[in-house]
């Protein structure tokens, strides 16, 4: 039996549901601090005055600061993705100094003796502001009229991407299928709140943070606030979750060290629920207009996308390259000949937006499946020919696409088949067509979403191509311990994915050792000092990849001295279930006796150092190409617009499974995230620029009870990119879910003349939209 493939509970599991965790804001150091923030209630304004004498005068107040208190030291925010050569990159102070852009901006601290004594002494702080216009709208943002977020305009960078003749490709095509869709603004949601303690040691510094990235982190920190990166450790504990709003190089982050550097003690902050609504960076976004050229029977021409992309009011980390990772996705799984898209990032007085689960994917997959669904209502073709008409057949692989991505491998008949299947596809058409001729108020509509995505963030080359600040390699070291015990150190840092059994398992099989023998270090880049960290669905297939090849170089090590040991030649060795044996033979040595026979030393090949231990870092030369056909029915009452989930089937292919529990889990998260788009979530800003949804009762967010139970399958084609043959699962099911669900609201009420309902599709919006093509009051 292979550990590879087996469904093993995670090892990480009893500790966190135990209660038994290391948790940013779980950490006590001595003489700690805590930190409150005052921040902007204006989305746009000139700070005139601040005054935070009053404020140290409070009960257990140590210190006041505002911005100009740090203006020499706290450097700006980093932003690691510079998209164009035109892109505007504003400074963005961790504590603003001169003016506020946004609600929720910090302008001032408090640090006490506990938290809620820092909290109450905020309100002491005398500000004074003078108010700015707010810039809310994009395309009225680009105007020449428009009040400037920044001096040098609202347009923060303008980029294009394109191939074949796409004015040939419209050129009297006999279909054209236009069509504009919104990406409302959503709130990152993750378990734990972000939390940050920083420690000073004399010239070194110590940063425990519930980040994503805590090499990049270091790496970040280093540059903004001069602090030498060898005095500097970053430690992300038990980080619970992320989805792309930990991927940061936050203020509080900077702030934290450049307040223990000052007062000489260590602090902590963690953020409120509505603090971080206000505060996390936001994602999605868009303004998306989508354009489809085809022949009448429904065969591509060509695909134009033009893309408006709120940036918020300053470019974090890599806000800028978001929209354009969608960039080569909008030709989905399909063939055509030409393609162009472009994007404009614009400036508002809103938070900043950045990564958010799938990261310009699920926004890419999203307009092209719900204008493929339009363009078979068009050409009058069941949604589920047309995808087939224009799919890239398996025979076909590996193909290059329009967008100049080479698709190493996939099988889309194969996945929709099984999905149909399992969904009874002919069958809910029979009933919705039955219902149609009834004129049931409850309609049935059946949405469908064939889908892929660019995963695995990598490689190097590729990404340094696209001006990205990084790059795309992951590094792992395996160390045999004398007992035959095995520690892994990995660059990969997990916020919930089931790293340090995924882990175990590629170990465990490498190696021949027991699953249970192996251990995982990580998050600590004085225990990890190399590393570029998790998010893009790239922990297995980079980082999972670089501990096997570890482990290659670990046996190779141990066949030196096996062969040594058995007086034989190392090429007459065969290693199996842990151990080298002589072919032939029965002569043999497990990789436990050789790993105490290095540890003593006393016999081994000349020259041979005494260690076992090895380090890998892998670059991958492509991206992984996971894809899968979700099915989604929905029941809608066109009299309320209530619409219920009825059933969900969605089979995903992410090549070679490494354990089918953790895929499981992570697609029925990636699914409850994808559908929360469609029904339930927006982050509503009113007419002044005040965040509208900064609690749990404004922001909609879905219980268990609001969903469905989730049939989920798979089908298996190895990617060629690795050598473990896998694929990312992260984000899949977030790509897939959201078009699914909306074409199956639209599909419901197509016979009444709907063709788009604005997402979330809430019974309110459906019902106003009906009675906006009924020609009543909405």
């Amino acid at each position: 039996m292979t550990e590879v493939g087996s469904a093993r509970r995670r090892k990480e599991d009893a500790r966190l549901i135990t209660g038994r965790t290391q948790w940013t804001d779980n950490i006590q150091l001595p003489g700690m601090l805590y930190v409150a923030y005052l921040r902007s209630p204006m989305a746009h304004a000139r700070i005139v005055r601040v005054d935070t004498g009053p404020a140290r005068r409070e009960p257990g107040v140590v210190a006041a600061f505002s911005g100009r208190d740090f203006a020499q030291e706290q450097g700006s925010l980093p932003c690691a993705w510079p998209v164009s050569e035109d892109v505007v990159i504003p400074d963005h102070p961790p504590m603003a100094v001169h003016e506020v852009r946004y609600v929720g901006e910090a302008v001032a601290c408090v640090v006490a003796t506990d938290r809620y004594k820092a909290a109450d002494a905020l309100a002491a702080i005398e500000i004074e502001y003078e108010e700015l216009p707010a810039v809310l709208d994009m395309a009225e943002a680009l105007t020449d009229t428009a009040p400037k977020v920044h001096e040098a305009g609202n347009r923060a960078f303008t980029w294009r991407f394109g191939n074949g003749d796409i004015d040939a490709a419209f050129r009297d095509a006999p279909v054209v299928v236009d069509r504009t869709y919104v990406q409302q603004r959503l709130i990152p949601s993750a378990m734990e709140p972000r939390a940050v303690v920083a420690a000073t040691d004399g010239d070194a510094f110590t940063l425990y943070s519930a980040t994503q990235i805590p090499h990049i982190l270091r790496v970040m920190l280093a540059l903004t606030t001069g602090i030498p990166e060898h005095r500097l450790r970053v430690i992300a504990p038990d980080v619970g979750g992320g989805f792309g709003s930990k991927l940061q190089v936050t203020a509080e982050e900077v702030l934290a060290l450049l307040l223990a550097r000052r007062l000489g003690r260590p602090v902590k902050w963690t953020e409120s629920r509505s603090e971080g609504n206000m505060t996390v960076h936001h994602g999605r976004d868009q303004l998306q207009r989508i354009s489809v050229a085809a022949e009448r029977d429904g065969r591509l021409r060509g695909i134009k996308v033009d893309l408006l992309a709120d940036m918020g009011a300053y470019l974090m980390l890599v806000t800028p390259g978001i929209p354009l990772l969608g960039a080569f996705m909008y030709n989905g799984i399909y063939k055509m000949d030409a393609y162009d898209f472009g994007c404009t990032g614009v400036f508002t007085t809103k938070m900043p937006t950045d990564a958010y689960r799938g990261a310009g994917r699920p926004e890419a997959t999203y307009a092209l499946e719900r204008v493929m669904d339009e363009l078979a209502a068009e050409v009058g073709l069941d949604p589920l020919e047309l995808r087939r008409r224009n799919w890239i057949r398996h025979e076909e692989f590996p193909y290059t696409t329009i967008a100049n991505l080479t698709y190493d491998s996939g099988n889309y008949e194969a996945a929709t088949e099984r999905a149909t299947t399992l969904f009874g596809y002919d069958k809910l058409r029979a009933e919705q067509a039955d219902r149609r001729e009834r004129r049931d108020p409850v309609q049935l509509g059946i949405g469908v979403s064939t889908y892929t995505e660019m995963c695995g963030l990598a490689p190097s080359r590729v990404l340094g191509s696209l001006s990205y600040g990084a790059g795309g390699w992951e590094h792992a070291s395996v160390r045999m311990l004398p007992t035959g015990k095995v520690e892994v150190v990995t660059g990969s840092s997990p916020h919930g994915q089931g790293h340090v059994t995924a882990w175990s398992q590629i170990v465990a099989d490498a190696l021949g050792v027991p699953f249970e023998d192996v251990s995982v270090m990580h998050g600590d880049t004085a225990v990890s000092p190399r590393g570029m960290d998790t998010y893009g669905s790239r922990s297995l297939a980079v980082g999972g990849v670089a501990v096997l090849q570890a482990c290659d170089k670990v046996k190779e090590k141990a066949r030196q001295v096996a062969a040594h040991l058995l007086e034989a030649s190392p090429e007459d060795l065969e290693f199996a279930e842990g151990s080298f044996r002589v072919r032939g033979t029965g002569a043999g040595r497990s990789i436990q006796e050789i790993a105490l026979a290095v540890f003593a030393a006393h016999d081994l090949p000349d020259g041979f150092e005494p260690a076992l231990d090895a380090d890998a870092t892998f670059d991958p030369e492509n991206f992984s190409y996971p894809h899968g056909t979700h099915l989604c029915a929905i029941e809608v009452d066109t009299e309320t617009g209530q619409s219920r989930i009825r059933s969900y089937v969605a089979v995903d292919d992410v090549g070679k499974v490494v354990n089918p529990l953790i895929v499981e889990g992570q697609v029925h998260g990636g699914l409850a995230q994808g559908i929360a788009q469609a029904l339930f979530e927006e982050a509503v800003y009113d007419a002044d620029g005040n965040l509208l949804t900064t609690t749990m009762a404004d922001y909609l967010m879905p219980t268990a009870a609001d969903l469905p139970d989730f049939v989920t399958d798979r089908t298996e084609t190895p990617a060629t990119s690795n050598p473990l043959g896998v694929k990312g699962v992260g984000e899949a099911g977030t790509i897939a879910s959201t078009p699914a669900v909306v074409n199956a609201i639209v599909d419901a009420l197509r016979p009444h003349g709907v063709h788009d309902v604005r997402m979330p599709c809430t019974p309110e919006r459906i019902w106003r939209t009906l009675a906006g093509v009924r020609g009543g009051a909405a």
